[in-house]
């Protein structure tokens, strides 16, 4: 999947990754997609519920290697 932007959440514990993700979205223009690799296992119900709340559509996640994968296109 294309992304418009990448973002390296991996390593940090939550509630970073959401964090590093709203600041990366209010960056990004509508419609466009993030694309998010972390490694806290918290970060997959996290994004979920935060692309929920915010109107975000989560397009995808997959999880490989212990390295959980989500794409969010913006509201």
């Amino acid at each position: 999947m294309e992304a418009e932007k990448f973002l390296d959440a991996k390593g940090l514990a939550c509630p970073m990754p959401v964090v590093r993700v709203k600041k990366a979205i209010n960056e990004m223009e509508s419609g466009q997609i993030l694309e998010v690799h972390a490694t806290d296992k918290g970060s997959t119900n996290d994004l979920t519920a935060w692309a929920k709340s915010g109107g975000h559509e989560l397009l995808k996640t997959e999880e490989e290697n212990g390295v959980y994968k989500f794409w969010i296109k913006k509201a």
